[in-house]
């Protein structure tokens, strides 16, 4: 029976990555490790399938989570305090679970003997100029390195962009806003962010680690969206003549644009498939041999020079996942109305 534990596993990423390991195995163990006792409960009445149990913990907690990876094959890290403005205001947090929280899973990997462990990665963690994108990026370079160890661990990265709907998304904030006062908040219109659905995202997770020898970053390719165009689409569908966008200017720590591969990592990086494969700069087990790549992209990949998905595009996208329906953005979020707000608070869009 292959063993799975998901850290961080209650969230939009994990529960999704759950419910697709389940309908491609049937002999398998899932363990969610999470903080979230009320999205344990939840996730638990929605999946209601015995081959999954939950540890209630945290990545802080280094012989807890050494306890929970007893017997696992594989293991995602999905967990971290990944709220931009939340982690500006709180730099000394961002790192104790962000960093430490990722020695702490490297560690238990280790000492388990586990077959595989992926860090599932942010654009944030590219050229960073934020607490999070700071913290992120040492989180990689801790999974990059933990290949010079002696043992026969993979370690792996995997880095996307923004991925619909979930935590930290526009679109559930500007469907919220248009129900609640017929209104559109946006930091800068000239914005532009990676786009993705979610059930995409993780089926590209899958394809990357069967490709990964240990020690690269696999970047997905996504298309771009301007944050314009999502705001039109959705004033379109769910608004009317009078709808207003306020721009209320960038918040602390946010870019204009985001990057998935950096102009200096971009020497070392060459496109597989739907992904760039970025070879580490040290020589771990002969990574950049095993691929016997020299055909390297040598630019930087960014959402601002990217295919941009068309205003079509996008009400495709919207309308696949729900977002033009009579439900509610916490509904279609898996949040209660209240953690919805929580978010919105927590990412400085409401006060």
């Amino acid at each position: 029976m292959r063993k799975v534990l998901i850290i961080g596993g209650s969230g939009s990423w994990g529960q999704e990555l759950t419910r697709q390991l389940l309908g491609q195995q049937q002999d398998l163990e899932i363990t969610i490790y999470s903080r979230g006792e009320h999205r344990q409960v939840s996730m638990q009445v929605a999946l209601q399938d015995s081959r999954v149990r939950y540890v209630i913990g945290d990545i802080r907690d280094r012989d807890n989570l050494s306890r929970a990876a007893r017997g696992a094959d594989t293991m995602f890290h999905l967990a971290a305090l990944k709220h931009v403005p939340v982690c500006e205001r709180n730099p000394e947090e961002a790192v104790k679970t962000n960093v430490q929280g990722t020695l702490n899973a490297v560690a238990a990997a280790t000492e388990r003997e586990v077959e595989t462990f992926v860090l599932v990665s942010t654009d944030k963690a590219v050229d960073p100029i934020n607490v999070y994108g700071v913290t992120k990026s040492l989180a990689e370079k801790i999974v990059i390195n933990a290949n010079l160890q002696d043992g026969g661990t993979r370690f792996v990265c995997i880095r996307g962009g923004n991925v619909l709907g979930t935590q930290g998304s526009v679109v559930p904030l500007f469907k919220e806003q248009l129900a609640r006062g017929n209104e559109i908040t946006m930091t800068d219109t000239r914005m532009t962010r990676y786009l993705m659905r979610l059930q995409e995202a993780i089926g590209l997770i899958f394809r990357a680690v069967e490709d990964a020898k240990g020690g690269e970053v696999f970047v997905m390719k996504m298309p771009s969206v301007r944050i314009t165009d999502v705001a039109e689409v959705m004033t379109r569908h769910l608004g009317n003549a009078e709808t207003r966008v306020r721009t209320i200017g960038i918040r602390p720590g946010e870019k204009l644009h985001e990057s998935l591969v950096s102009r200096q990592e971009a020497t070392r990086a060459f496109e597989h498939g739907d992904y760039f494969v970025i070879l580490p700069t040290m020589d771990i087990r002969s990574v950049a041999a095993q691929w016997g790549r020299t055909d390297f992209v040598d630019a930087e990949y960014d959402s601002e020079h990217n295919r941009f998905l068309t205003q079509e595009e996008i009400a495709g996208l919207l309308d696949q996942d729900g977002w033009f329906s009579g439900k509610s953005a916490a509904e279609l979020s898996g949040l209660s109305k209240e953690e919805l707000l929580e978010v919105f608070r927590l990412e400085g869009w409401v006060r």
